[in-house]
């Protein structure tokens, strides 16, 4: 199910985006696909925005609006994750290695209620259920693709 949200123009890609610093989130984040073909992925939809690229600094928001609340469900897992809407801005930090990007929110997700308690850990530190999904050039910017899930904290 496709859902088309409409927001501001979340298609910029440059790294010089206002983050804020004033704590949104913490959880797991995953990487998905979206948009034309791009490194590990093949051509997908553009995302409920409808602008989503995976050779962007892309994200998916579990609460981007209610119709994507009603998919992804956090509050089952205990997250009670804030709207924020396409368009929106924040920054993803790596919890242990300290980097950090810059993501607009393009699409819808991910499924949280569907891994509720995961949990992602590294040195000591861990994170529990996902609540944010990367593009592939997001992901990379903080992590290894391979890692599959990275303990976060987000800012906005």
């Amino acid at each position: 199910m496709m859902v088309l949200l409409r927001g501001p123009d979340p298609s910029r890609e440059d790294s010089a985006m206002a983050c804020g610093s004033t704590k949104l989130w913490n959880g797991e984040a995953t990487w998905f696909c979206c948009g034309n073909s791009w490194g590990p992925c093949a051509t997908t939809g553009g995302g409920a925005c409808g602008t989503c690229r995976s050779s962007a600094l892309h994200a998916a928001w579990p609460n981007a609006s209610k119709a994507c609340w009603d998919i992804t469900r956090p509050d089952l897992c205990g997250e009670d994750i804030p709207r924020r809407g396409c368009g929106s801005e924040m920054k993803v930090r790596h919890d242990c290695s300290g980097a950090s990007v810059c993501v607009t929110v393009t699409d819808c997700g991910p499924r949280t209620r569907s891994f509720c308690s995961e949990s992602t850990c590294c040195d000591g530190v861990c994170r529990t259920n996902r609540v944010i999904d990367l593009t592939p050039a997001a992901f990379s910017a903080i992590g290894s693709l391979s890692s599959g899930t990275l303990p976060v904290s987000i800012f906005e």
